[in-house]
């Protein structure tokens, strides 16, 4: 039996309360209450909810994305798993879009998270540490083109399936990027 950490408990929390109320109005303080914990041990594990947020999409986004090449699973296989995951918390992921901005912006965290978990599968996949500028340059501009379609999907801007949103995830990957993801 595997025993959830605090981080994990906190994230369980927040999502809880975010399930009710808009997560710009949500407090450390209520997250903390909300488990039983207290305001200290949450800072203990974060450095505000923000980071929270930030750590709690990256986990759930890598435990998709970083099975490609694992157990026959393909680059096909985990957009379609990330666009199921999109629909599953499709109201979750829409109040952090609306209720975050600036520095915070929950856009902006998905972003910089999404780019860093394709920059090290391509790292993992092509056997190099450090990927030239260029190659960067397309990972870069593939993950902010699928983010913000992304985000406009689950504003409700298109309604299609999540086989067809990874669909078009997958056919408009930079074909240099082609050789280590498909």
């Amino acid at each position: 039996m595997k025993r959830k950490t605090a981080r994990e408990i906190f994230a369980e929390s927040f999502r809880e309360l975010a399930e009710n109320k808009s997560v710009d109005k949500i407090t450390v303080r209520e997250i903390a209450d909300n488990c039983g914990y207290s305001s200290a041990t949450f800072y203990r594990q974060f450095r505000d909810k923000y980071d929270l947020i930030a750590w709690d999409y990256s986990r759930r986004l890598e435990a998709i994305m970083l099975q490609i090449g694992v157990k026959e699973c393909s680059w096909r296989q985990s957009l379609i798993d990330a666009a199921n995951y999109f629909q599953e918390q499709k109201r979750y992921l829409a109040n952090l879009f609306l209720h975050t901005s600036g520095l915070d912006s929950f856009i902006c965290n998905m972003s910089e998270i999404h780019f860093s978990c394709l920059k090290e599968i391509v790292q993992r996949v092509s056997q190099t540490t450090r990927l030239d500028a260029k190659t960067e340059m397309y990972i870069r501009i593939y993950v902010l083109g699928t983010v913000h379609l992304t985000c406009e999907w689950i504003l409700g801007n298109y309604s299609v399936s999540p086989k067809e949103l990874a669909e078009v995830y997958e056919n408009s990957l930079p074909e240099p990027l082609r050789q280590y993801l498909c």
